[in-house]
């Protein structure tokens, strides 16, 4: 931790502190970059990875801390050094490399998301911006929203589901929220980088308009909302162009479009060639995983040839510099100890927001007067599931247990660790007149004859997803399935509990009585686990994404370029264009095992009375009451269902909301006018006519619809 403060006191000794804080941070990079020498703003467009890797060699600068990322700052004009951390889910602790240095573990990417809860993901946001302030780092690599195309994505775990509305909005609050801590934020991976295998050569091919419709519109959604600082580039290609190297994505829409003005960086190791940075991008991270580190003396050279104009190379440095100022990572660095105890408050009321109540036949919440529990599997005796990757985090409230990955740099992202809230003491400590024992469920058939001695069960089952590597299939591994059927026809009374990072298939679903999906709750998931087994807490998750009832559902039954040698270029066509999820359900007419938006309460709510106005905007009313006998919250959810005359479903609006018993709430929804039209001949259209929008608790439980005719219109982003 010295090494931090020591760079934090640089930060803190700058003379921009001093003179700068009335200046516009325009005004202010400008200048700054103009008194710059070439080689300075070299210096600045190419991070190392402070990381000692087998077999990768990396000059570590003394006093500079195992991290993301770091680039030296310009000392003689106020430039700070930049820090980055990775990630969404909290402060990372590379391979625990920095001893003793903790932080708040936050529930996955898909729990949060299943909350549908702006200001929750924005105080998720301001937690972690604050750890990572504190700390002395100053840019944080998360804001990871890919779109769900495919659910074996070994990284959908930290991204936020298969909507764009939901996805963007969540992001852009938790990055509204990273920033406010004076922490710049990335919004990544820009953009299909939907898949871990062949990820280095995996080809997205997607018509435009498609693209402009789906993935482009949550990234433009997050980036109106939480005006990131940077925008990471992925590692994949898109038509045909590396993602990094991608002119029409990143010049012609993210700078020319969408005017955006903050600077675009790579992921680690997704740079090929310096002309990168012709196409739009500013910053190459992580450059000692790249075949050359392109940005530092091919730059240079490139630069001297006028491959490269002066007038780009300031370009570049003026975002970046502009961004660390709006931002105000040049500010004082707090030095004071992190209340760990309050955030992990935040934790754990982001994880019993995200954990999803998916089927229940009146066996939940546990009563009070349950005798005999069994808990079996899923390591619960010690902790909750965590993803792996670069967002793995080293948690505050104890020590992980970690199971090995495996050999040679692989076993860092391969590992799987398992964070301390164990849920079977919560239950214990929830439970204190229940005798609760457990059985690891390596043997089906001891656990069975404990099973059918005990008043209920509940069966904890795991799959660990991780970047780097997708699932072969939806299935719960390692004979799980087996477990749950031979559990169940020993005691019927079966709760399952699911850890997993993505949706599985059920085929033993109608053996249990009841089944949660728990995401990877964080560190606090055991309690939260808890709170809504024994009904403490009123489960109010939603799912962000469509449980397939068969991976035949989806346009890609085999996985492109699975069991082939890595970075074997591979094609990806996502021929479902902009009809991910359940917008692809709502066409084919197909039944999924869950859909998106699904999720159960102990209590019932009503939905009524939905109207629509058009102004300058259109404006959908209804009522939502709580009909039920316990206060609790759900979530109504708004969608288009036809546009004259066409079979469609697009989500325009959700709110979360909480009720006491027989407390109702009018509520009026604005609609974005680009979920309501189709991009274009370079731009977006509305027909006129009628549109249909129903009201529903999730995409297949719908109200009556109704239809309001509406006016052509056209225009640009």
């Amino acid at each position: 931790m010295r090494a931090l403060l020591a760079l934090s006191a640089l930060v803190l000794s700058s003379p921009v502190m001093a003179r700068g804080k009335a200046e516009e941070p325009d005004q202010k990079a400008a200048r700054l970059e103009a008194q710059m020498t070439d080689a300075e703003r070299i210096g600045l467009l190419s991070a190392i990875m402070p990381i000692p890797l087998a077999g990768v060699e990396v000059d570590i600068p003394p006093g500079v801390p195992f991290t993301a990322g770091y680039v030296p700052g310009i000392a003689r004009l106020g430039v700070p050094p930049q820090l980055s951390t990775d990630a969404s889910l909290g402060v990372v602790n590379p391979g625990q490399l920095r001893v003793g240095d903790v932080a708040t573990a936050m529930p996955s990417g898909l729990s949060l998301a299943s909350s549908f809860d702006p200001i929750l993901a924005e105080r998720v946001g301001v937690t972690i911006g604050a750890e990572a302030r504190a700390k002395g780092f100053n840019i944080l690599l998360g804001g990871g929203m890919n779109l769900t195309r495919d659910p074996r994505n070994g990284r959908n775990f930290e991204y936020l589901g298969e909507d764009p509305l939901l996805a963007g909005m969540l992001a852009g609050y938790s990055i509204r929220g990273v920033q406010s801590q004076g922490v710049v934020s990335t919004i990544k991976h820009f953009v299909l980088n939907a898949q871990e295998t062949q990820r280095n050569t995996a080809n997205a091919v997607i018509a435009e308009s498609a693209l402009r419709e789906s993935d482009l519109l949550s990234f433009k959604i997050g980036i109106e909302i939480g005006q990131p600082g940077a925008v990471m580039c992925g590692y994949n290609l898109v038509n045909g162009q590396k993602a990094c190297g991608n002119a029409h994505l990143l010049d012609d829409i993210l700078k020319g479009e969408w005017k955006y003005p903050g600077w675009v960086m790579s992921d680690w190791g997704a740079v090929g060639d310096v002309s990168y940075i012709n196409a739009g991008l500013d910053q190459q991270m992580g450059r000692q995983l790249d075949e050359h580190p392109w940005f530092t003396e091919p730059l240079t050279a490139a630069v001297g040839k006028g491959d490269v104009s002066k007038a780009r190379l300031s370009d570049a440095v003026r975002r970046m510099l502009r961004s660390l100022f709006a931002i105000g990572i040049s500010d004082a660095y707090s030095t004071q100890p992190i209340d760990y105890k309050a955030h992990a408050k935040t934790a754990l009321e982001a994880a019993r927001e995200g954990i999803v109540l998916l089927k229940n036949e009146g066996i939940l919440p546990l009563a009070a007067s349950a005798k005999s529990i069994l808990v079996v599997g899923g390591n619960a005796d010690f902790g909750v599931l965590s993803g792996g990757g670069s967002s793995q985090v080293t948690p505050s409230n104890g020590e992980m247990r970690v199971l090995k990955g495996g050999e040679g740099p692989v076993e860092l992202f391969n590992r799987q660790s398992y964070f301390p809230d164990a849920p079977i003491a919560a239950l214990r400590a929830a439970l204190p007149q229940a005798s609760i024992s457990f059985q690891t469920g390596y043997s089906a058939e001891v656990a069975a004859a404990f099973a059918a001695r005990a008043d209920m069960v509940i069966l904890f089952a795991t799959k660990w997803e991780g970047e780097s590597y997708d699932s072969g299939s939806l299935s719960l591994p390692q004979g799980q399935e087996d477990l749950i059927r031979t559990i169940a026809a020993a005691n019927p009374n079966l709760v399952v509990v699911l850890e997993t990072g993505n949706p599985v298939t059920m085929p033993w679903l109608d053996k249990a009585k009841a089944v949660v999906q728990a995401w990877y709750p964080g560190q606090e998931g055991g309690q939260a686990i808890a709170d809504i087994l024994t009904g403490r807490v009123n489960p109010s998750g939603h799912l962000p994404m469509t449980y397939p009832a068969s991976l035949d559902q989806y346009p890609r039954r085999a996985l492109p370029g699975l069991g082939l040698p890595d970075k074997t270029p591979v094609e990806v066509d996502y021929s479902e264009g902009a009809d991910v999820g359940y917008r692809a359900f709502a066409r084919s007419g197909e039944k999924p095992l869950f859909p998106f938006g699904h999720g159960l309460s102990y209590s019932k709510f009503s939905l009524s009375g939905l109207s629509a106005v058009r102004g300058e905007k259109l404006r959908l009313s209804f009522t939502i009451r709580n009909v039920g006998d316990r206060a609790g919250a759900d979530v109504p959810q708004l969608y288009m269902v036809g546009r004259n005359g066409e079979r469609l479903q697009r989500l325009i609006g959700f709110q979360r909301v909480m009720l006491n018993p027989g407390e109702s709430k009018a509520i009026t929804l604005t609609v974005d006018d680009r979920l309501l039209a189709n991009w274009g001949d370079g731009q977006w259209s509305m027909p006129a006519g009628s549109y249909s929008f129903a009201l529903g608790e999730d995409a297949e439980r719908l109200e009556k619809p109704v239809t309001i005719r509406l006016g052509e219109k056209h225009w640009k982003d």
